[in-house]
């Protein structure tokens, strides 16, 4: 039995399916459905068991679980602008080190979400404390379990991993509203407006440019299945691509594969910013100061563990998602 928490959610429902394309199914999906919106994350999902996550809380605490061959733990307070820290820290922060005392004492391999937002605004975006410097109490929340962990690394009695994602869009991610990604914001507002706003230039960079490291889902759930299958490798990890990309290529990404469902031929950003396709608004006086400009995972002890599969640029994965989304919203299933 294969534990996910936060399988409605956006990374967690995406790594129940990568788990069922392996014939996976005794799956238990851990998830909060209060709001229930959520559920359409599930509906072509094959699971064995369904726990709200307060439940599952006490049955943890209680040693009440079936035999399990891992935990996946993606649920969390993903909103970075949350200011509340008792509950971000009990909600991600301790629950996280309760689950991790538990599959430490039944020798159980536990993947977590870890984030970027552990690091702040580093020169640099490698696994070391040097580079962390959390701008919120979420990325605090992430950090002080992998301060944990790197504490325990040594004296382990089965495979801990945490995951640094970066900027992680692709299907199922609707119901984070203002907290889904640029590639899911552009897409709504192509369609309702004609057009995607951008930021103009600021802090060094060009109309657009500031840049981030974007990564398809698809290829967060290829990380995750990778370590799941190579239980012999434990640490902190970043999972992003290695390649910062402007915002500008995500938006001419959005709006092409938009445009080719009308016969039209890619155009390059020049021709979609002349033709109103693409508009740059001031630069928020607000940001300025506490606004990422640049981020680029460093992906050398992810390849060292033996992740050697390539991953998506923002051309090929926004594409990819902008089609599977369209398709599905003329199904008239969930996105």
């Amino acid at each position: 039995m294969i534990v996910v928490t936060g399988a409605a959610g956006f990374i967690g429902s995406n790594l129940v399916r990568g788990l069922n394309r392996r014939g996976i199914r005794d799956i238990i999906a851990v998830d909060d459905l209060t709001e229930g919106d959520k559920f359409v994350n599930l509906v072509d999902c094959q699971i064995a068991d369904y726990l709200h996550k307060d439940e599952f809380r006490r049955r943890v605490e209680g040693g009440d679980l079936p035999e399990l061959r891992a935990v996946l733990h993606q649920g969390a307070c993903s909103d970075t602008t949350e200011r509340n820290g008792h509950y971000m820290m009990d909600n991600n922060y301790r629950v996280t080190r309760e689950l991790f005392e538990y599959c430490q004492g039944q020798c159980v391999p536990f993947l977590y979400a870890s984030s970027a937002a552990t690091y702040g605004s580093p020169q640099a975006y490698v696994e070391e404390p040097a580079n962390e410097a959390p701008l919120n109490v979420y990325g605090y929340s992430k950090l002080l379990f992998d301060q944990v962990l790197r504490t325990r690394l040594h004296a382990l009695t089965a495979q801990v991993v945490g995951l640094r994602y970066f900027n992680v869009y692709g299907p199922h991610e609707q119901h984070k509203g203002r907290m889904a990604s640029v590639a899911f914001h552009n897409m709504n507002q192509f369609l309702a407006e004609g057009h995607v706003r951008l930021f103009e230039g600021w802090d060094g960079y060009e109309n657009g440019g500031q840049s981030r490291d974007f990564i398809s889902v698809e290829d967060v759930v290829a990380v995750n299945l990778h370590f799941l299958d190579n239980p012999d490798k434990s640490g902190i990890f970043n999972c992003g691509t290695g390649r910062a990309q402007p915002f500008n290529d995500v938006a001419a990404a959005v709006v092409n594969a938009l445009l080719a469902e009308q016969g039209h031929a890619p155009q390059p950003l020049e021709a979609l910013v002349a033709q109103g396709l693409i508009r740059y608004i001031p630069f928020p006086e607000d940001l300025k100061g506490r606004y990422q400009s640049f981020t680029q995972a460093d992906t050398s002890r992810l390849r060292a563990a033996g992740f050697t599969q390539p991953m998506r640029d923002v051309q090929t994965g926004v594409a990819e998602y902008v089609r599977y989304w369209r398709e599905r919203g003329k199904a008239g299933k969930a996105a």
